[in-house]
């Protein structure tokens, strides 16, 4: 599914990351976990395509990232992502924010991924007219909808209470259950509790 090959990563001249290899299989629900700085962080990114590294290559479904002509589209079509901070539109319904993250053949389901989701009473509502869990379960409908082969999530719980971080963990596993492969960074040991592998960072490093 994902296999990445001596990556090292500088921002200016300080390197963050250090000749990292892995290999990551379909399905697998994956906990990376570190202090901050240990460089979780832009490890996810690097591995989600949103950063080109320093040195390395990188493998996504056996296709090299560098030979992707539309990287757009493959991001679209293929990955999901969800974010410590929603990143909702305020002045979309809920409905609208998960609508325009759809592609054209997608945008049919978005009130079944709601149903699904226990969000179906909140189509019609906006971001701010809604708590910060159930925002957090959009940002994931929206994540879902274009039914990527891969979720990459940076500290999806991390403004959340243990309760709905549960409720969140409970959703990310049930789509892994699914055949989706799901990436989370995170301090959060519950991830634990979920996950079926755990990569360990250690001052850019896998420990």
């Amino acid at each position: 599914m994902i296999t990445a090959l001596h990556l090292s990563h500088f921002y200016g001249k300080e390197q963050v990351l250090f000749d990292i290899s892995l290999e990551i299989k379909a399905g697998e629900f994956v906990f990376l976990s570190g202090d901050s700085g240990s460089g979780k962080s832009t490890l996810l990114s690097i591995l989600s395509t949103l950063l080109r590294p320093s040195q390395g290559e990188l493998f996504i479904e056996k296709t090299s990232v560098d030979k992707i002509a539309d990287l757009d589209y493959f991001r679209q079509s293929k990955i999901g992502f969800v974010f410590q901070f929603h990143y909702l539109i305020n002045y979309l319904s809920v409905y609208e924010n998960i609508k325009l993250a759809a592609l054209n053949d997608k945008k049919k389901n978005v009130y079944n991924l709601l149903d699904e989701l226990g969000i179906l009473d909140l189509a019609k509502r906006y971001p701010n007219e809604i708590s910060g869990g159930q925002r957090q379960r959009v940002a994931l409908a929206r994540a879902l909808i274009n039914e990527p082969s891969i979720i990459f999530a940076d500290e999806p719980t991390g403004s959340l209470d243990s309760t709905n971080s549960t409720l969140v963990y409970e959703l990310l596993a049930k789509t892994v259950h699914k055949g989706t492969t799901v990436i989370v960074a995170s301090h959060d040991q519950q991830i634990q509790a979920y996950a079926t592998s755990t990569i360990r960072m250690k001052d850019g490093k896998i420990s």
